[in-house]
Order: structure tokens, then C-alpha cells, then sequence
């Protein structure tokens, strides 16, 4: 568990860095392995030709890879995850888009049932990543908005994680691509373009199954992930004006889940609100909860708290949406109730 505040900045940073967007980062990560490693692939709809993917990750690579190594695909997710899986099977690292998180359903089959048990069923490897652009705020609907981690975390076999920073998200990424078990990578829609941070030029990787804390604090701990934790910190730095000290730990991997750093805010600050952009119901938060319940009570100074997704479709309706969707202002007033229990 690291106590840096990376990637969480629009200013200038020392002498010989760079800022970059988080989507720029995902790029970045994908071009230099595909460059390190012959048997990295893409495929997805639309990831090729000049369109470069619905959100132009893969522009370009068409022309530097070749259509072998980025393959444009009928809309099929079951069956172009299908594909990846027998990809995978023989030796090569797909990794899939799919266009919007929302539409991985469709592969639920490819994934859980085959994919997530492959290797326990006869020792067959399956090293791919399906990239997920997931999470609203920004006025797609139910079709183009959801955050179905929970789905995955539950299954065997899988790993499942979610960045929040640009450099997390080209670190997280390179070591989903080099691991040798089915990696689904959550990206979060709302950074895309809308953060930036430092984000080293050559390859690294942030390791899965490490939480990051991005902000120490003494009174109270804010436990999430992904688009969340830009929020978390915005409600953190308001509770600092009013003399709460919120400590913000992002937990970057969801399954693994980094139980040790969990733990250790919790027995730090004895209080405990666990955010996510899902819809409270089941969510990971649940897990976190449950587990900081059972091996942390003693130290606990306030009932854990949850904060989540209303459980409703996604709304289209701005007004609707905001009222769905935790935010800054929500985690403020969820964590100022908790310090004052």
C-alpha cells in the first residue's frame, strides 16, 4: 500500500515528466506491448480502419499492426469472446474491446462459464483481457452507463480490475496483458478525456492485487475505486477545511482485493465509508464491508457505511442521473454523518 497522490493533477510536475489523459495511457499500454509481444492482439468492433473503436483507443493500429493483429468484429460479443478464448488457448494474448461495459452480458458464457474455469477444469491457459468501458455521468443511459464488476468479482476464476488514474491505467493494463489468467480491465468512461496526471513513458507495472492509498488521513477512511476516487478526494479536501482528516484508499484491484490494505485503514481511523459508482445492492462494497465486519470489529468506532448506485436502470434524465450517481457532494455529507457518530 503506497501513500502518493499519482496521477491525480492538471498542474505541471517535476522537471522531465509528462502529463497524459487516462485514455492517452490506455493507448500508450496497448501500443507498447503489442510492439514487445508478437501474440498481442486486438479485437473488437470497430477497434480497426480509421474509426480506431468507439472511443479512439486503437487509432491507427490497424495501419501499424496489420489487420492480423487488430481485427475488426461483427457486433457478437459471445462469439468474438468465443474466439479470444480459443486464441488464448493456443498461445496468444488477446485483448478484447467491448464497446461499451454494458454489452459484456452478451459473452457472459464465454467468460464465466468457459474462460473463468478453463484452467481448473484441464490446465488450459487463458491470458486474455476484455477491456470494459464502464460507469455514467455522462448522459448515456441504461444501455451505456452500468458498472457490472460485481458480476465478475463473484466468479471464480477471474481476476477484475479497475484504475483511477492515468498511471494506473497503463500499469494495471501491461500487467493484465502479461498475465496468464482472464483479466476483465474496468475503465472508467467519465476520465477519459477529463484527467490527466504523470505517467511514465516507458513499460511498467502497477501490480494487481495492490491497493493504492492516495490520501492519508486520521478520522475516517473513504474505500473505492475508479471514477470514485476523483470524487473521494474532492470530498476529502472539503472535509479538511472543516478539520476531518478522510483518508482515501483506491483499491485498483477488485478481485484480488488487497484485504491487508483494507484492513489496515480501517483499524487506523476506526471509521469506514465504502463508495462505489454500482448500485449499492450486492456491490463490491458489500465484500468490503463484510470482510472490515469480521476481522476488524474491535478497532471499529461507527458502523460501516455504503454508499452506491440507486437500485434503478441507469436514468437518461440529467437530473435523474445525479440523483442515481454518488458524487462529491453525496460522499461529503455520507462521511461528515460518519465522523460525527
Amino acid at each position: 500500500m503506497s501513500a502518493t497522490n499519482f496521477g491525480f493533477t492538471d498542474a505541471p510536475v517535476e522537471d522531465g515528466s509528462r502529463t497524459i489523459t487516462y485514455i492517452a495511457a490506455i493507448s500508450e499500454a496497448l501500443r507498447q506491448e503489442m510492439r514487445r509481444d508478437p501474440d498481442v492482439l486486438i479485437l473488437g468492433e470497430d477497434v480497426g480502419g480509421e474509426f480506431g473503436g468507439a472511443f479512439k483507443v486503437t487509432k491507427g493500429f490497424e495501419a501499424e499492426f496489420g489487420r492480423n493483429r487488430v481485427m475488426n468484429t461483427p457486433l457478437a460479443e459471445l462469439g468474438f469472446t468465443g474466439v479470444a478464448n480459443g486464441m488464448a488457448l493456443m498461445g496468444l494474448r488477446p485483448v478484447v474491446e467491448m464497446q461499451f461495459a454494458d454489452f459484456i452480458s452478451s459473452a457472459f458464457d464465454s467468460i464465466v462459464q468457459f474462460a473463468a474455469t478453463a484452467h481448473y477444469r484441464f490446465g488450459g491457459a487463458v491470458p486474455w483481457v476484455i477491456r470494459a468501458p464502464c460507469d455514467g455521468g455522462i448522459r448515456s443511459g441504461p444501455f451505456h452507463s452500468q458498472n457490472p464488476e460485481a458480476w465478475f468479482v463473484h466468479t471464480p476464476g477471474l481476476k477484475v480490475v479497475a484504475p483511477a488514474t492515468p498511471a494506473d491505467a497503463k500499469g494495471l493494463l501491461i500487467a493484465a496483458i502479461r498475465d496468464h489468467n482472464p483479466v476483465i480491465y474496468f475503465e472508467s468512461k467519465p476520465l477519459y478525456r477529463s484527467l490527466k496526471g504523470y505517467v511514465p513513458a516507458g513499460e511498467y507495472v502497477v501490480p494487481i492485487g495492490k491497493a493504492n492509498l492516495v490520501r492519508a488521513g486520521e478520522d475516517l477512511s473513504i474505500i473505492t475505486y475508479g471514477a470514485q476516487v476523483r470524487e473521494a478526494l474532492q470530498a476529502a479536501a472539503r472535509l479538511a477545511a472543516q478539520g476531518i482528516s478522510a483518508e482515501v484508499l483506491d483499491l485498483r484491484s477488485l478481485k484480488p482485493l488487497d484485504t491487508e490494505a483494507i484492513l489496515a485503514t480501517a483499524r487506523k481511523t476506526g471509521k469506514v465509508l465504502v463508495v462505489h459508482s454500482a448500485n449499492q445492492l450486492a456491490g463490491v462494497g458489500a465484500e468490503v464491508a463484510a470482510l472490515i465486519a469480521a476481522e476488524a470489529f474491535e478497532w471499529l468506532d461507527g458502523p460501516v457505511q455504503r454508499l452506491g448506485g440507486l437500485d434503478t436502470p441507469i436514468p437518461f434524465s440529467p437530473p435523474l442521473e445525479d440523483a442515481y450517481r454518488p458524487n462529491a457532494e453525496k460522499i461529503y455529507a455520507a462521511a461528515q454523518a460518519l465522523a460525527a457518530f
